[in-house]
């Protein structure tokens, strides 16, 4: 398989917020071969904790990007890009403000999904491509493939939003929240100013906990550990729990933290207007999964999305499929994943080639 790596450098991004940010790095990896018609272009959106190394040893998604996968990189050419917040390679909290020559810190401005996909519009459009394939993702990169959708419908040809929602609920916010207080709550942060000194590794250790948690299942928690000990004094869960927060501590920043899970507890399709109208003469096909033991992301939310695009006679397809990993399911659960993945993109990329694309 073909993995390119690398950073583009873009003069500026408008905000949401009214700030213009200038400039942009958007870091990011490609994956097989843009065809000669360039029609073969799938943008994979990375969830929360992701980055651009979608692919590949140590992917975020390797069981489903590659040769013969889900996103069969022997067919299709695989763009991930990391997230406008983020920090691996894009610009976030943790990059150099050019006006003071010092880390952004808490400086930085409000950034929402649509931003995040407005600078991968730019990242696209730098690539040459004038219409993706699909956009495809899982959790936050839901998100980011509806509001691809929305926003942009005639770059997109398929959608794929896996176990996610056009809005949270006040549980999702509510788990959010618990994790940036626990960051705030660490002696460490300093207000964001942390980045000459020691980081808040506790606060940003807990935060990953609480999160870590809704992404599992009872019966997966369960399976993988009931109540078994690891020493005399502390459950095999335990451990598992402190050694997942401190491994995500030396790979994510605290501040990143705060902005993105921000971005996604704000983002809401229905401030322009009600789904239906939204999806009014789109012309983008829609494949959306849910996860049966997803309580962080239940299925009634994919049903939302599936109910308002078949009002507007919008070509969707929708499985429910039955998992027992719980929110982390689009990660785990595989083959039949893979099978319905493969079978929609195929029929697109044909469909699309009878229609010139």
């Amino acid at each position: 398989m073909n993995i390119e790596t690398a950073t583009v450098a873009f003069d500026e991004l408008e905000l949401e917020c009214g700030v213009t940010l200038a400039p942009v790095d958007c870091a990011y990896e490609t994956y097989g071969t843009l065809n000669t018609a360039k029609s073969n272009a799938i943008l994979v959106a990375h969830a929360f904790s992701g980055d651009a190394h979608a692919a590949g040893e140590g992917g975020w998604w390797s069981n489903m990007v590659g040769p013969g996968k889900g996103f069969d990189t022997d067919l299709y050419f695989v763009i991930c890009a990391n997230v406008l917040g983020g920090c691996r390679g894009t610009t976030g909290p943790g990059s150099i403000n050019p006006v003071t020559g010092c880390p952004w810190g808490m400086a930085f401005p409000a950034v929402t999904i649509a931003d995040m996909v407005r600078l991968q519009k730019k990242l696209i459009d730098h690539l040459g491509i004038p219409r993706l394939l699909a956009v495809a993702g899982g959790s936050m990169g839901g998100m980011q493939a509806l509001e691809w959708a929305v926003a942009y419908p005639d770059r997109v040809l398929a959608a794929l939003p896996i176990a996610t929602t056009t809005r949270h609920s006040a549980q999702q916010i509510a788990f959010n929240e618990v994790g940036r207080q626990a960051i705030m709550a660490d002696p460490d942060w300093n207000s964001g100013n942390y980045y000459d000194r020691r980081p808040p590794a506790r606060g940003l250790a807990v935060a990953r906990m609480v999160g870590h948690i809704t992404y599992m299942s009872d019966e997966s928690m369960r399976e993988k550990f009931g109540r078994r000990l690891r020493s005399s004094d502390e459950f095999e869960v335990e451990s598992y729990l402190k050694y997942r927060g401190y491994k995500f501590v030396d790979r994510f920043d605290a501040n990143s933290y705060l902005y993105i899970t921000r971005a996604m507890d704000s983002y809401d399709l229905t401030q322009r207007g009600s789904l239906q109208t939204l999806f009014e003469n789109i012309a983008t096909r829609f494949l959306v999964i849910s996860f049966t033991s997803d309580w962080l992301y239940p299925s009634y939310q994919s049903l939302e999305i599936v109910s308002a695009l078949r009002s507007r006679n919008c070509d969707v397809a929708y499985v429910n499929l039955a998992a027992v990993y719980g929110h982390d399911s689009f990660l785990v659960e595989v083959k039949e994943q893979t099978e319905i993945v493969r079978g929609f993109l195929g029929s697109t990329f044909r469909e699309g080639a009878r229609g010139g694309s």
